[in-house]
């Protein structure tokens, strides 16, 4: 969607921040033992305090609240049974909406002391995020972001996943444009003031290929590597974009 008046920022915002207060929540729940079905728990019980729905079941029949992907799965993780274990990384994909308006994140939960590896990782995701918010400014291109992205994890020694991207998003949990994390000439869209776009790199410490598992679901690296995901809602202005899901 294109922002066209202070109301329509105003329900973004309110959407933007029970993402934010919810994926905190869950964050916090995050501890060995626990499962991925008892996280996502936490998170539709805080939904609901809001007033709010999550979009994937909605759009998708997704059989969770929440993404929840665990090392080297990288999106789509459906909740269950699985113990999170000291060292894992979580990653947890939140999409919900209210009054019409939606807003998506994601961030990178490290288990207790990790690897230097999965540190770094994590790490390396953030970054290429706040490298990509430098060009994320009306007049450029999608591909001005994918190009900021991958240079940025070139430069971490990790892989992007190219199948995996950010879009746009503000009234559907996907809309157009796609955002791709690597430059690719044929995405030119043109950056426009007020048009909603999630940026969200989503790597992998190997080659970052992937592929679906049996659960018609979730995408783990093929190479078994380990994979981290960060993202933002974000608004694209003249400036700075205004960041809908961050504090």
């Amino acid at each position: 969607m294109t922002v066209k008046s202070q109301a329509e920022l105003e329900q973004l915002r309110a959407i933007g921040q029970i993402v934010r207060q919810t994926l905190e929540e869950m964050s916090a729940a995050v501890e060995p033992g626990v499962t991925t079905a008892e996280i996502d728990a936490v998170g539709a019980a805080a939904l609901a305090r809001h007033g709010a729905e999550s979009s994937p079941p909605k759009a998708y029949n997704f059989p969770g609240t929440a993404c929840i992907s665990v090392n080297d799965e990288a999106v789509h993780g459906i909740p269950g049974g699985r113990a999170i274990r000291q060292g894992d990384l979580v990653k947890l994909d939140l999409t919900a909406e209210k009054n019409g308006f939606v807003a998506d994140s994601a961030v990178t939960v490290r288990v207790g002391k990790v690897s230097a590896k999965a540190e770094a990782l994590a790490r390396c995701a953030e970054n290429a995020f706040n490298r990509a918010l430098d060009v994320a400014v009306a007049g450029n291109r999608v591909n001005d972001i994918g190009r900021a992205v991958s240079k940025e994890v070139r430069r971490g020694g990790f892989s992007v996943i190219k199948e995996l991207c950010g879009h746009g998003v503000g009234r559907a949990i996907h809309e157009e444009p796609c955002v791709p994390n690597h430059y690719d000439p044929r995405f030119r869209t043109k950056l426009t003031h007020g048009l909603v776009i999630t940026i969200e790199p989503i790597i992998a410490a190997g080659g970052g290929a992937i592929a679906l598992g049996a659960d018609k679901w979730t995408y783990s690296t093929t190479d078994h590597s380990l994979s981290a995901h960060f993202e933002h809602t974000l608004v694209i202005t003249n400036g700075r974009p205004i960041l809908i899901t961050a504090a």
